[in-house]
């Protein structure tokens, strides 16, 4: 790990990994996306990337997978009902130390 000729060829390999997929549509897609398929795919695309990567995180970062539940639970309740982010992560948070403090007395 000390060589720097390594270091130089992890950096430039992650370089090039990461821009490439950024600058290919580019390249490759000329005007405007006429495709309903297509365009409402790519849409919902971060939604869905978004959802993969959270849905995991809420579920290892609790000491249960039920008081995860509640707190899901409440932050798409929360979320659905139109309140702002602030009060949705308050809430979400609060479900989550009471159901931890609850199922910590049984």
């Amino acid at each position: 790990m000390d060589n720097p000729a390594y270091l130089a060829a992890a950096i430039t390999t992650m370089a090039v990994v990461t821009y490439v997929p950024r600058v290919l549509p580019l390249l490759l897609v000329r005007g405007r996306i006429k495709s309903p398929f297509l365009r409402s795919f790519l849409y919902y695309v971060p939604y869905a990337v978004l959802s993969s990567m959270t849905i995991p995180a809420i579920f290892s970062a609790t000491l249960s997978p039920l008081s995860a539940t509640a707190g899901l639970t409440v932050a798409i309740g929360l979320g659905l009902s139109g309140r702002s982010l602030l009060t949705v992560a308050l809430g979400a948070s609060s479900a989550v130390w009471i159901a931890e403090r609850f199922l910590n007395l049984l």
